[in-house]
């Protein structure tokens, strides 16, 4: 058995069209927090972890080789129940992909729900089952 040398997220990095977009849309369905810092990327803060912003042609070093908006693709946990996620997607006019659906996720078996930011990153929230 090899040593687990990572223990979590930080942070992640979104390439997007416009970071004003993309705060609105996270504020809004999913109650993230903005954070503007001078020389610093605008940020979405959630839990203890954070996203990144890079605007196309406004990006900060280091950074992928090829970003692209459009190109994300993760999930996220949620802090209250599944029916709640689907009420601010609902009431949010956003469109559900996939879900609610049975899937596996790092600690096991959860209940998830897909969907679309403005920039067309899929974007998973789940549920895992109260222990």
């Amino acid at each position: 058995m090899s040593l687990a040398v990572i223990g979590a997220i930080d942070h992640f990095v979104l390439t997007v069209r416009s970071v004003e977009a993309t705060c609105d849309f996270y504020r809004r369905v999913l109650g993230m927090r903005r954070l503007d810092e001078p020389n610093r990327p605008t940020a979405l803060l959630f839990g203890t972890q954070k996203i990144n912003l890079h605007e196309v042609g406004r990006t900060f070093e280091p950074k992928a080789k090829t970003p692209t908006p459009g190109s994300g693709d993760f999930c996220l946990v949620a802090a209250v129940p599944l029916a709640e996620v689907l009420a601010s997607l609902e009431a949010n006019g956003v469109s559900i992909e996939v879900g609610p659906v049975e899937r596996t996720g790092a600690r096991g078996t959860m209940m998830s729900v897909y969907f679309r930011d403005p920039d067309d990153n899929l974007i998973e929230v789940s549920e895992y089952p109260l222990d």
